[in-house]
């Protein structure tokens, strides 16, 4: 007897992609600052990026001199455990890891004393300011890492909101040495209406060198994983490519 009430069979869709295939900013390193908490949480933040296109990460835990005094070994560490699980879960991605350096005391110390800083790509390390407020001197912390030999990229400058009412602080920043990085959660409104503003207008003036997730925890994998939300990081990152760091 015909089933005139079976469902019909559906064709699964290719699932969306961000638009990129390296991530260089992640917090999927497992118990070491204020993202992933356990490996178990790291794998699915892991497959998730994978499953979105990402083929390669650097996962970029923060150094914060009153927080977080996270040091190559602490962070190699970490990296070797997450690289052993994703082999063990079949998951083929390439892990890589550097740190995400507060522009602080601490940060100028490393500095002074020239101990190894974990860099995203060659010389290329990744700094971010508090949200209070800018960092004092800011032009000789940048000449300051210069004269080390680095080059620094700025950490989603879309999230300072004292740079909101003159953007003109953006071509300043790059003025002095500084790659912009913009966190594509930045577009969705995640941090608000001004920062989404912020970014768009980065990412539009082609003022941004570095795209990235940031992703701390499992809420921000799901924004990612919105289909509006993949429709709006390549309406806006339609212009180049980002994040190929063999260009750099």
């Amino acid at each position: 007897m015909f089933n005139f009430f079976k469902k019909k069979e559906t064709t699964l869709s290719l699932p969306d992609y961000l638009p990129f295939q390296t991530d260089i900013h992640s917090h999927i390193l497992a118990g070491i600052d204020d993202g992933s908490p356990d490996i178990a949480t790291s794998l699915q933040l892991v497959k998730g990026i994978y499953d979105l296109g990402i083929r390669k990460t650097v996962a970029t835990p923060h150094v914060i001199g009153d927080i977080y005094r996270n040091s190559p070994d602490t962070i190699n560490l970490a990296l070797e455990e997450l690289r052993a699980a994703c082999v063990e879960e079949k998951i083929n991605i390439e892990i890589n890891a550097a740190a995400e350096y507060m522009l602080d005391d601490y940060f100028l110390k490393l500095l002074q004393d020239e101990a190894p800083l974990l860099a995203i790509h060659k010389n290329i390390i990744l700094t971010e300011q508090s949200y209070a407020s800018s960092s004092n001197n800011l032009n000789e912390i940048a000449f300051a890492i210069m004269t080390k030999g680095y080059r620094a990229i700025m950490a989603h400058p879309e999230r300072y909101f004292y740079y909101h009412n003159n953007y003109e602080s953006y071509g300043h920043l790059k003025d002095m040495g500084f790659y912009l990085q913009v966190n594509v959660l930045s577009l969705t409104g995640y941090y608000g209406k001004s920062v989404a503003k912020a970014a768009k207008y980065i990412l539009d003036n082609d003022m941004a060198d570095f795209v990235g997730t940031d992703m701390h925890h499992t809420r921000h994998l799901a924004i990612l994983q919105k289909k509006e939300s993949l429709e709006l990081f390549k309406r806006h990152l339609d212009k180049r490519t980002y994040n190929v760091l063999s260009d750099y």
